[in-house]
């Protein structure tokens, strides 16, 4: 799952897949120089305080985007609805991550974020476990892929919702240590492990 370093308008969407009743979710890496006013945008809003990005600046943005595409082992998408953009997903290896300190990494494991962005005319009903359901599919193709690990902060009851909604089975809470290095910083904070196991029949 190692996305394209080409830029945004010719970079080749991983995943496109058709949602019935919902649309066609396209999901394409990020390119940090003409994403970063949009995810910017997003994670600045008080609904995205559990992102932790509530006070970068848009140049920050694109620094810790960069620093992300130029990785092997984390990788952040932009995710479309008919053409429209929507969301903000991100993966990467657990064994290679700072929660991978705080449980024992199974071969096979793979972290995911998922970051919605605002809903133009109100909330849709349905919409972002349609988009679940698009991001499992997109992770599940992977052959190698047997878990899914998700960490959300321990104070967002939403998130862990979701994710028991969407299959996820629910773990331990475990505090993610702090991250403090030249090109990302990361502060501490309180997480609810979930792991969702893949099909028995791939």
């Amino acid at each position: 799952m190692i996305p394209s370093s080409a830029p945004a308008s010719v970079r080749t969407p991983v995943h496109t897949q058709h949602v019935e009743g919902f649309g066609t979710v396209t999901i394409t890496p990020v390119d940090p120089a003409a994403d970063s006013a949009l995810i910017h945008s997003w994670v600045t809003e008080e609904r995205a305080r559990f992102w932790g990005m509530g006070g970068a600046s848009r140049e920050l943005v694109q620094e810790i985007y960069e620093d992300v595409d130029r990785r092997t082992t984390h990788h952040a998408f932009m995710v479309s609805r008919d053409g429209e953009r929507v969301a903000l997903f991100q993966t990467y290896d657990c064994a290679e991550d700072r929660v991978g300190e705080c449980y024992e990494v199974r071969p096979g494991d793979i972290g995911v974020h998922l970051l919605i962005g605002p809903s133009r005319g109100g909330v849709r009903h349905g919409f972002t476990g349609a988009l679940m359901s698009a991001f499992i599919g997109y992770v599940f193709s992977d052959p190698a892929v047997r878990r899914v690990v998700a960490e959300p902060d321990a104070r967002n009851a939403k998130a862990i919702d979701l994710l028991e909604r969407t299959g996820f089975v629910l773990g331990a809470e475990v505090e993610l240590p702090e991250i403090d290095l030249p090109e990302v910083y990361l502060p501490a904070k309180p997480a609810r492990l979930a792991f969702l196991s893949a099909p028995a029949a791939r």
